[in-house]
């Protein structure tokens, strides 16, 4: 395998036909180009430059490796610079996903901000359901995805919390839960629980779908749903109960469901998820202007 060094070396010189002047383009010294041609001559065992006193020459085996070559490395080299490009710059396009209404409206605040800061890039948002999330940061259909925690999950990386919102327990509107003004998670220990679908990461199912009680007392799981709608429909049939966001109650009011705050449970919290091998200037420069607008109380609410 050739060194870049040495393909530089050999290129230059087939074009430059002069030791000295290959040496000042690559900026080392004419003996380190010298040594590099006779290294490359004993590897490949015929002479690739004639050398006299007065000109170089490439020899019939060397004018054929630069015909072959030259071509190969310019592609070679603009691949590489396409690579740099899409890592640090910040022009092209960035692809981000959320899940529902709310997450909808977060991310239209985050894009005009980020187009406003960065006026050559452009935002495209895809509405996805929870269990396309991961399929498409996977797959590279997507850039960023807005997403609730804890999301452990190897080789994804996670940004600030964007959000923290009160949880609530959405119930049918005839289950006794249904006409009290507050439960507890031991409360759940007397219902039934639907579950997250199990291609989700184990640490959101956990946080949100959780087999015990804080006292350790078992919960009772029911069916799956594979997205928010279809959620909310088992809830109305009497088939259980699930934990929401406060945002829920506003973006998904339904006369067959209530919705009850928990008084001890933790926040439920969003923020922004990537592939930790896609971390690219338009990723941080996106998650900074998401985070910049939720702090700013005058640009959000």
């Amino acid at each position: 395998m050739l060194e870049r060094h040495e393909v530089e070396a050999f290129l230059t010189l087939a074009e430059e036909l002069h030791f000295g002047r290959t040496a000042e383009r690559l900026h080392v010294s004419t003996a380190r180009i010298s040594q590099t041609i006779a290294k490359l001559e004993r590897r490949a065992g015929v002479p690739l430059f004639n050398r006299t006193s007065r000109r170089v020459e490439p020899t019939a085996v060397g004018r054929r490796l630069y015909e072959e070559l030259r071509p190969a490395w310019d592609q070679i080299t603009s691949a590489f610079e396409h690579a740099i490009a899409s890592g640090r710059g910040l022009t092209g396009t960035l692809r981000v996903a959320f899940v529902g209404a709310a997450g909808g409206q977060l991310l239209v605040g985050a894009t005009e901000l980020f187009r406003q800061r960065q006026p050559d890039c452009d935002v495209r948002l895809r509405e996805a359901q929870m269990t396309e999330l991961m399929p498409w940061l996977r797959d590279g259909e997507i850039d960023v995805a807005l997403g609730t925690f804890p999301f452990d999950e190897p080789g994804i990386a996670t940004g600030p919390v964007l959000v923290s919102e009160a949880r609530m327990l959405a119930v049918p509107i005839g289950h006794p839960f249904a006409h009290r003004s507050s439960v507890c998670l031991e409360d759940l220990a007397r219902a039934t629980l639907l579950q997250l679908p199990d291609t989700l990461p184990d640490s959101l199912r956990h946080d949100r779908t959780p087999p015990t009680t804080p006292s350790g007392r078992p919960i009772e799981p029911g069916p799956s749903a594979a997205t928010f709608n279809e959620m909310l429909t088992l809830i109305s049939a009497g088939r259980g109960v699930f934990p929401v966001g406060a945002h829920a109650r506003r973006y998904y009011a339904r006369p067959d469901v209530a919705y009850i705050p928990f008084t001890d449970a933790p926040p439920l919290r969003w923020g922004l998820l990537w592939r930790a091998d896609n971390a690219t200037a338009r990723v941080h420069a996106f998650t900074q202007a998401a985070h910049d607008l939720v702090n700013d109380p005058v640009s959000f609410s």
